[in-house]
């Protein structure tokens, strides 16, 4: 369905084509000025240069038409002639229940198909999670949803790290550890091997252990980088102790994000397009953009205009390894014969800028991005108190699985207190209250900028939090389980200033789905559910709504509550939040 402005804007075209000026200058926007108007339209400024007339005298012409159509109740001239506008209380109404009675609950659809990839996750196989992959999954995630919303097909891709050094580590470190180990035998048959010992704990183990060891040991690290290229190259050996070690490594990445509500539709890694890699450079030869220097392959993507260097792309280092330029590319590659994409969302730290603008240019220069528009959405860093990035009390780098059991056990300590929830519920209550916790708090800042996580101030009760959402659908559910929901019905009659407030706001729901969209950032659906909530809650403590006398009264404000309901849980799955019955 149309959004209330787009509704707005084909009125005030009819008005201002009728008056004789073009419909070009009739844009509605959402009034900055509430105590003013609801609505204002600035076209008649516009007009001046092009008709040679005074702004207001093309505002009153344009004021008297609308002032004659009845879902207006409001066209006022306003300084030099900006035209204030209101709706009528008819047509907010009607506006509402097409909200309510919509399959995508006023979600502005697509006007075309369209297929949008999203690039997130990216965790490394053979490390555990730590809290440096908490954006990716949950920014991910909700723009993910944000786009399925909009009734366009999203592709959602983990794009495992599972083809870098830290893999070569591993089995270096493994290799030495364990010689007597089948897989390390002379007679090793990959098509015949047992099953690998390795274990998730000592995995987790052993990385961190090879890394630090590769510091110090020039000679371990150069095996390390050794068996890697190896790996990448086709050796039987290193190609089976790479999939083995993914498939030990998956289930507790999976496990970390399926906490956090993330889910993906592929599980592909970096080795899942190295069989697009000569394909590539094939490309890339036949087009005369690869060249030799100092001893590794790579692609001039520089322009005359840059503001800053932008180095070459390296697709081979010198010693025939691949890097992950040379994968991301030939992941494009792959993307394109799989899914023929009209977008690909990278939804990858900011600090990665230089990266994609290199994989980026690249690719466009190769002629391998078809009609795909690719896109780089980074995100800024997760800081502590201190505002340095965050960190456990012993200064280490926080594991995902440490952070979310710290807020799950905060969330258990409120929700045991509770009156509402039974206790065969309350890990349930106490699991959404964690999830909403830790993705409302790095929702509703921009994606771009860095936040502090403050737990304290993310489980509020009130303010911008994911527990005051949950508490407002909890306190929706409340009144609602105390009357008959059954015999609710369609809102007539005049309104309550707070009750006005609020539904316009639900009206306005669809504007900040499209800007979402448009902007790629769901801070604006967390900010929209924030206004809402906020808005319900003056309107409740206005308006007692169970003990009204006045039926249609009652029945009106019950069926704003029931609507709300519907309208914020959209804004909190698109946001990968569940709401919960009682709190």
């Amino acid at each position: 369905m149309k959004t209330l402005t787009e509704l707005l804007n084909k009125k005030l075209e009819a008005a201002f084509e009728k008056c004789g000026y073009s419909k070009e200058l009739a844009i509605v926007t959402v009034s900055d000025r509430p105590d003013l108007c609801q609505f204002q339209c600035n076209g008649a400024f516009g007009g001046a240069k092009l008709y040679h007339k005074a702004p207001r005298m093309i505002a009153e012409d344009v004021a008297a038409v609308l002032r004659e159509d009845e879902d207006l109740s409001k066209a006022e001239i306003a300084g030099a002639g900006f035209i204030n506008i209101d709706i009528s209380d008819k047509l907010l109404l009607g506006f509402i229940e097409q909200v309510y009675t919509d399959e995508k609950t006023g979600v502005p659809q697509a006007e075309k198909p369209e297929t949008i990839v999203l690039d997130y996750g990216g965790p490394n196989v053979a490390k555990p999670l730590h809290i440096g992959h908490l954006r990716a999954a949950v920014i991910g995630e909700a723009l993910k949803r944000l786009v399925r919303a909009t009734g366009r097909k999203a592709i959602a891709d983990v794009h495992l790290g599972d083809w870098g050094l830290q893999m070569g580590l591993v089995m270096a470190e493994l290799e030495e550890r364990h010689p007597d180990w089948e897989c390390f035998g002379d007679s090793f048959d990959p098509e015949n091997c047992g099953e690998f010992p390795l274990t998730v704990d000592e995995m987790n183990e052993v990385y961190p252990f090879a890394s630090a060891k590769s510091k110090e040991n020039e000679e371990f690290k150069e095996k390390a980088k050794d068996l890697t290229v190896k790996m990448q190259n086709g050796d039987p050996r290193y190609e089976y102790l790479g999939r083995e070690i993914t498939k030990i490594s998956l289930p507790d990445i999976k496990k970390n994000y399926e906490n956090l509500n993330v889910d993906f539709d592929y599980w592909y890694g970096e080795s899942d397009a190295s069989k697009y890699e000569a394909e590539l450079v094939e490309t890339l030869e036949k087009k005369g953009l690869l060249y030799e220097s100092e001893g590794a392959m790579v692609v001039d993507v520089a322009k005359d205009d840059d503001k800053i260097t932008v180095p070459p792309v390296i697709i081979k280092k010198s010693d025939g390894s691949s890097i992950y330029a040379t994968t991301d590319l030939a992941t494009i590659v792959q993307r394109e014969k799989d899914f023929a994409p009209q977008g690909i969302w990278y939804v990858v730290d900011q600090r990665q800028g230089l990266h994609f603008t290199q994989v980026f240019r690249c690719a466009e220069k190769a002629g391998i991005l078809g009609e795909t528009i690719p896109e780089h959405l980074g995100f800024g860093t997760m800081n502590g108190t201190d505002g340095k990035p965050y960190k456990t009390r012993d200064g280490g780098v926080m594991k995902l699985e440490l952070l979310y059991k710290t807020v799950y056990d905060a969330a258990m300590e409120r929700v045991k207190e509770s009156k509402f929830s039974a206790e065969e519920d309350k890990a349930d209550v106490a699991r959404k209250i964690a999830v909403a916790t830790i993705k409302f708090g790095d929702l509703i800042n921009h994606r771009a900028k860095d936040y502090i996580f403050d737990l304290d101030k993310f489980m509020a009760a009130d303010g911008k939090t994911g527990s005051f959402l949950l508490y407002t659908v909890a306190r929706i559910n409340s009144i609602l389980k105390k009357t008959d929901e059954s015999g609710i019905t369609a809102a007539s009659g005049v309104f309550t200033d707070s009750e006005r407030d609020l539904l316009l706001k639900i009206a306005l729901s669809g504007e900040a789905y499209a800007l979402a969209f448009k902007d790629r950032a769901p801070n604006i659906v967390c900010e929209n559910a924030y206004q809402l909530a906020s808005s319900f809650s003056k309107f409740y403590h206005d308006n007692h709504i169970l003990t009204e006398e006045d039926e249609q009264k009652k029945n009106a404000w019950l069926r704003a509550c029931v609507v709300l309901r519907k309208v914020l849980e959209k804004h909190l799955d698109i946001l990968g939040i569940e709401s919960v019955d009682l709190m």
